[in-house]
């Protein structure tokens, strides 16, 4: 299946990436594409002339892939409509219920407290 993502390729600390067409089986840092589509520049105000968006088109009207961020730059780009992905994790939600019967089982320990003294001095 081929993908159309982001390949690094700036020194360290200075990170540029192109846009390239590869087979999904290929690792990101394989160096291994088909076509380059466009380049992306972290630092700059990127603008969608740097992509073919001519070629983007016509690889996805072919069944190419697009990577989450590739596919949430080109909405922003409005180079391609749809909604963006949302590509980070989910949060687990904090657990309320929980914290709630923990606070309440230490209100109920005390109250059962003094029942258990009455019976002891009835028994003795």
């Amino acid at each position: 299946m081929l993908k159309i993502r982001l390949q690094r390729v700036g020194r360290k600390h200075e990170p540029s990436f192109r846009l390239v067409l590869t087979d999904s089986k290929n690792g990101p840092k394989s160096g291994k594409y088909l076509e380059v589509l466009g380049w992306y520049d972290v630092r700059r105000d990127n603008k969608a002339e740097q992509f073919d968006t001519v070629r983007i088109k016509h690889w996805i009207s072919q069944g190419a892939q697009l990577s989450d961020t590739v596919h949430n730059f080109l909405v922003e780009k409005k180079v391609i409509d749809g909604k963006k992905i949302n590509k980070l994790p989910r949060k687990s939600p904090i657990k309320k219920e929980e914290a709630k019967t923990e606070a309440a089982a230490p209100a109920v320990a005390p109250a059962a407290a003094p029942a258990t003294p009455p019976a002891e001095t009835a028994a003795a």
